[in-house]
């Protein structure tokens, strides 16, 4: 048993070297859900600030604010949304890696089908991104 264990170590440290990319991936992916919590809290904030204020004060270019802060709030949901499938694909892949390794099956076809939907979720939540930054900017570039 003990002959047997001491085998599969050179696996296990190759599986934990093909691990690492992965979590750095998952600390990269953090750090952008880290922005995004941030930038829709301060849009809550805004939109809560607005909605105290009396209808009748708050004029066009308050409602046109509300409408924009709406749209916001969509475009970074959703990219909250997809980054955090995207963080949950890359947990998969790195977990199918281990137990590939530990029940000695191939997953390689699964490995890479989590990690490419990881990449495809990732690029649509920094679109979504984008296109929540440019609402953002939108709003200041009309207030000139």
């Amino acid at each position: 048993m003990a002959i047997s264990s001491l085998n599969d170590v050179p696996t296990v440290a190759l599986a934990i070297q093909q691990a690492v990319a992965p979590v750095f991936l998952l600390t990269g992916i953090g750090s952008i859900l880290a922005v995004l919590t941030n930038r829709l809290g301060r849009a809550i904030d805004r939109m809560r600030r607005l909605n105290e204020m009396d209808s009748g004060s708050l004029g066009e270019t308050g409602k046109r604010e509300v409408r924009n802060l709406s749209k916001r709030t969509l475009w970074i949901r959703r990219a909250i949304t997809l980054c955090t499938l995207s963080a949950l694909c890359v947990c998969l892949s790195i977990a199918s890696l281990f137990i590939a390794v530990q029940l000695a099956v191939d997953l390689s076809d699964v490995v890479a089908m989590l990690f490419i939907a990881a990449m495809l979720s990732l690029i649509c939540g920094l679109a979504s991104f984008l296109r929540e930054i440019a609402l953002a900017t939108q709003s200041v570039d009309s207030a000139k």
